[in-house]
Order: structure tokens, then C-alpha cells, then sequence
């Protein structure tokens, strides 16, 4: 059993090119499976390729992110849903809301993530979510569209003790990356030390955010993972394989992955 990257972006220009080496460097680090995800329509479709190309080793989640929320119709919407049937996409999303970059109008965000959510629920698929200062909005729009004790993961969490608990308490969850290693992340290294050991996963969210000890090196790949699995094990007192076994099945409950 194997380190499983539970978000990674294997499509993005910085790794498309180099994803063969990359896979080579998880055999390396121990990390099995990754799952790489598209934020539009083209990404989604790149992804799905690229599944096809490592049965096993890349799995898929689609969605349109919220940058993109301006450019999202009815059309593409439907389109969307269409490539969620294959059978190598295990999660819908990323979707959600942006309130720190604000990059698509805070309206058409809304539009677009209730849209997806609203063709998601004939999927029994994970939704994964990404939610910055946003909280207030998407936890009600989830609920509005019945997804309360479904399985959703805010991916790449930053937020307070609080905002952990109001997702807690719909029965979701949050994954952690690179982040929690930085040194002034005291507040999430917090709520990591006691995250439930039954729904911890980790991430990279490569190409960003490296983790310590190889902060500052670009781009960060799924490799990497492996730093951020040894920080939360020692963070909470476990041994670093009973760390990898526990978050590798988690991840696989989650997302329905293959053994």
C-alpha cells in the first residue's frame, strides 16, 4: 500500500510534458495513484486522456472551477455531466466558490456551482470542493441541493477551527496539502493534529504549493506528497507507515478507487 494524491492538476502546462517522469518519481516516493483534475471542459477532456494512457495510476475528478464560472452556460454545463459517466472519473469538481481572487463575478459563481451541483446529484460520485472566504454561501447551496452527509471534501482546506467544525457537522470533510508544513500555519496544524484518523487525505495540489522541505521549488508534483504525509504523521504522534496505510484506505473509501 501507497501514498494515494488525492488532488493534483497532472494537465497544467508546468507538468503535462514531463507527466511520464513524474509517475516515475511517485514509484519513487511511494505514492501509488494520483487523481488529476480539470477545471474546464478542455482540462476535464486532457485529464480523462490521460487516465486512459495510465489505467490505475491517474484517476479523474471534473468541474468547472470558479475562476472559470464566467464562461459557463446551460450547454457546457450538460457537456460537463456527459464526461462525469466515465468510469475513470471518481469525483466531480473541483467546484465551488472564490471570494479571495474574485477572478469570474461573485453571481455567475453561484450560477455555475449550483448548476453543476444540480446534474452531480444522479452521480453517486464525491464532490470536491473549493471554497476561499466563501463558506457562508457554499455550505447553504450544498444543503440546498442535497448534498448534506454526502460525500464532499473541501480540497487544499486553509480555513479556521470553525469552518472545519461547520463542515464537520455536515458530515464532510477537509484534505490537506502542502500548507499545513509551512511554519506559520500553526492555526491548521491545529485542526490537522486531531482530524478524525478514519477521514484524513492529503494532496499537493501540484502544480502550487510545495511543501517544506522543498518549499520554493517549482513546479510541486504529486511525488511530494510524501513530505506532507511524514509532517502530519509526526504532527500527530503516528508511525509514518500506519500514517500512509490509514490515509491510502480513506482515500480509496472516498473516492471508490480499485484495491
Amino acid at each position: 500500500m501507497g501514498l494515494i494524491d488525492s488532488h493534483a492538476h497532472l494537465t497544467f502546462p508546468e507538468l503535462r510534458n514531463q507527466v511520464d517522469a513524474v509517475l516515475a518519481r511517485c514509484d519513487d516516493a511511494g505514492v501509488d495513484a494520483v487523481i488529476s483534475i480539470g477545471t474546464d471542459l478542455a482540462d476535464a477532456k486532457a485529464a480523462i486522456a490521460l487516465a486512459a494512457a495510465h489505467p490505475g495510476r491517474v484517476f479523474v475528478g471534473a468541474g468547472f472551477h470558479p475562476h472559470e464560472a464566467d464562461t459557463v452556460d446551460e450547454a457546457n454545463l450538460d457537456a460537463m455531466a456527459q464526461l462525469w459517466a466515465a468510469d475513470c472519473v471518481v469525483a466531480i469538481g473541483e467546484m465551488g466558490l472564490d471570494y479571495h481572487y474574485d477572478l469570474a463575478d461573485r453571481d455567475n459563481q453561484r450560477t455555475a456551482f449550483a448548476g453543476q451541483l444540480a446534474r452531480a446529484a444522479a452521480f453517486d460520485k464525491p464532490i470536491v470542493i473549493h471554497c476561499r472566504e466563501a463558506l457562508a454561501d457554499c455550505a447553504p447551496i450544498l444543503v440546498e441541493h442535497g448534498f448534506a452527509n454526502r460525500r464532499v471534501v473541501f480540497h487544499c482546506f486553509t480555513g479556521s477551527s470553525e469552518e472545519a467544525a461547520v463542515i464537520a457537522r455536515h458530515g464532510w470533510r477537509i484534505s490537506f496539502t502542502g500548507i499545513v508544513t509551512f511554519p506559520k500555519s500553526l492555526w491548521l496544524q491545529e485542526i490537522a493534529k486531531d482530524y478524525p484518523g478514519d477521514k484524513i487525505m492529503v494532496e499537493t495540489d501540484s502544480p502550487y504549493l510545495s511543501p517544506v522541505p522543498v518549499r520554493g521549488k517549482r513546479p510541486n508534483e504529486p511525488s511530494h506528497v510524501a513530505h506532507t504525509a511524514r509532517f502530519l504523521a509526526n504532527l500527530r504522534g503516528e508511525n509514518y507507515d500506519a500514517f500512509v496505510t490509514r490515509t491510502e484506505r480513506n482515500t480509496r473509501d472516498f473516492f471508490s478507487l480499485p484495491d
